[in-house]
């Protein structure tokens, strides 16, 4: 219970209490310091000062009870149980972290938005939205917080440029709106150990004249899918598949495509982070205001790129992947490469690298290190250089206005806390989920590597800037993003033909974006939908502008396979980091094997 202290001996208690935390602070400081935060890019003096500005800075705010939110990874249980009891510790703010499913993130932020009223105090909520949040100005610019409000809680170790995803938080107004707290790719991810069998590899170049390696382009993961599911058929006295993939009609199909898998395929235009003036959801903006999505309108969701990417998906899932992956959402899909009867997969998410290492597996040797490998994922027919090839997820800090200031500066040293250099390295050990250059390039991830299956050499090299979130074109992304899984699982079950579903997606699009424009609520930026003109117009218009998207169909959407050899891959990339605060541009030197 507790007592009600008055009067002087209330001015005495509060005395004596106060000169207390300080001390108590820095030894809690120094025990997780000597302990759970390590290894760290910092010496444990130099976490100790760090640590020391988090105390002083938290002084104002000690006692206060602030919540945030989370979807449920890995990085972010470990922030959850363990982070969140070390902040509230050392500084004296109570902190709980909740962590609850990606869409309920999705759908509470929306309420908070809508509503003015605060649910949480901080939110780790995917860049993808930024597009959303630079338009309805409901979330805070954090280049606008740290210099103003916030400028006396904004450590001075942050060492934004460490950071390797803020171009993906940084809207139009070059304003950054999101600070990264985890980032994991989609990337390709296939069995080394077959991959390396001499009767295999000998077999594969009999039937298809060139060499079993890492697919460079999209008929070349075909061929090794149809080698793997029809020819090979059993490894070991496992029946085996070349493919891996779920196709049920679930919210989670959706993440599947948005998550940049008709820019694999060869949508939209050149740029990165995302393609400009078309993204990889083939919406087009110009300046800052989307204009359409629909061919007609001067987009690119149901060009020939986007159909021919629907296309290849419903016919591999059907002819190469376990019969009941076509019933499968992404999460019971998730372990099935761990288990040991898949030669590869085109999509596969890191985030999963932590759970594909445990001792035991069958895709784990004795001694530790794994069968597998990742790789930069395949280039499909309509590709060309220059354009962004995978998704990469970035959970990030986002802070809104109807949270009040004093909350709000307490849940952003949070958000600074869990991504510091005294505890950002122990953390990209525990989910693999790198922020930070620094961490990536850290000689405990050299170490670790070879147990990582080419996960290091990925984040190291200069491909990874091909991978990127959604970006700026989606004005909404919780109202557009819903409309994928319904209308691709149209395809997906059979109901519609490639191009009907996609179709159908390219009008919903333009509808949304229709009323938005009516609403006039998202101001200058909001969307202004283009006249519709024929497809052949907008063909014409790229070509003389210089960009791509749309495209026209192409005579052959199958060209000749390519592949490449894993350990020429990787000693492609540069062995030392060009400049360890930068990230580096442009595309790995490959040197394929050629289909005669």
């Amino acid at each position: 219970m507790r007592r009600h202290i008055t009067g002087m001996a209330a001015t005495a208690m509060v005395l004596v209490l106060g000169s207390v935390p300080a001390f108590a602070d820095r030894d809690a400081a120094q025990r997780w310091v000597d302990t759970e935060f390590q290894p760290s890019t910092l010496s444990k003096e130099e976490q100790m000062k760090e640590m020391d500005w988090f105390i002083k800075a938290a002084e104002p705010f000690k006692g206060m009870q602030i919540n945030v939110v989370s979807e449920t990874i890995t990085t972010h249980e470990y922030e959850s149980k363990t982070l969140a009891k070390a902040f509230s510790e050392i500084t004296g703010i109570k902190l709980t972290h909740d962590l609850i499913q990606e869409g309920d993130v999705v759908e509470k932020i929306q309420t908070q938005m809508q509503s003015g009223k605060n649910i949480y105090d901080a939110w780790v909520n995917d860049s993808d939205l930024i597009g959303t949040h630079f338009r309805y100005k409901q979330a805070i610019p954090l280049t606008d917080f740290m210099a103003g409000e916030g400028a006396d809680v904004t450590s001075p170790t942050l060492d934004l440029p460490d950071f390797i995803g803020t171009s993906f938080t940084t809207a139009p107004d070059k304003k950054m709106y999101q600070l990264p707290d985890q980032q994991f790719a989609n990337v390709y991810w296939f069995r080394q150990d077959w991959f390396q069998r001499p009767e295999l590899k000998e077999r594969f170049k009999a039937k298809y004249g060139y060499e079993l390696g890492v697919p460079v382009n999209w008929s070349a993961y075909e061929d090794i899918a149809e080698f793997f599911t029809n020819d090979v058929k059993e490894i070991d006295g496992v029946k085996v598949y070349g493919h891996m993939d779920y196709g049920k009609k679930d919210p989670s199909l959706g993440w599947r495509f948005t998550d940049a898998w008709l820019s694999m395929a060869g949508n939209g235009d050149r740029g990165l982070p995302n393609g400009l003036p078309v993204d990889e959801w083939g919406v087009r903006m110009e300046g800052c205001r989307p204009t359409g999505s629909s061919v007609e309108r001067g987009g690119d969701t149901n060009g020939a790129a986007a159909v021919y990417s629907i296309v290849k998906y419903v016919e591999w899932l059907k002819k190469y992947a376990p019969p009941q992956a076509g019933g499968m959402t992404f999460s019971e899909s998730g372990p099935v490469p761990a288990q040991g009867n898949v030669a590869q997969q085109m999509f596969w998410y890191t985030a999963f690298t932590a759970d594909m290492v445990k001792p035991g597996l069958p895709v784990v040797n004795a001694d530790g290190t794994p069968k597998w490998r990742v790789a930069p994922s395949p280039k499909g027919a309509y590709w060309k250089e220059g354009m962004k090839l995978g998704y990469q997820d970035v959970g990030s800090w986002t802070l809104l206005k109807s949270t009040p200031l004093e909350r709000r500066k307490a849940a952003w040293l949070y958000a600074q806390f869990v991504n510091s250099k005294s505890v950002s390295l122990k953390k990209s050990h525990v989910g693999l989920t790198f922020v930070r250059e620094s961490d990536i390039w850290d000689k405990t991830f050299t170490e670790r590597a070879p147990k990582l299956g080419g996960l290091i050499e990925f984040y190291r090299s200069p491909a990874r800037t091909q991978w990127s979130p959604t970006g700026n074109n989606i004005p909404d992304y919780p109202k557009m993003a819903q409309l994928w899984w319904q209308n691709i699982g149209d395809a997906s079950s059979g109901a519609k033909t490639a191009q009907e579903a996609m179709d159908s997606l390219a009008n919903a699009q333009d509808q949304v974006m229709a009323r938005l424009e009516r609403a006039g609520v998202q101001g200058e930026c909001g969307p202004k939908l283009n006249e519709k003109q024929t497809a052949q117009y907008w063909m014409d218009k790229a070509k003389a502008d210089g960009n791509i998207a749309p495209q026209p169909k192409l005579d052959n959407e199958k060209p000749k396979g390519e592949t490449i050899d894993y350990d020429t891959l990787i000693k492609s990339w540069p062995a030392n980091p060009p400049n360890a605060r930068a990230s580096a541009g442009g595309a790995p030197a490959m040197e394929p094997a050629k289909a005669p």
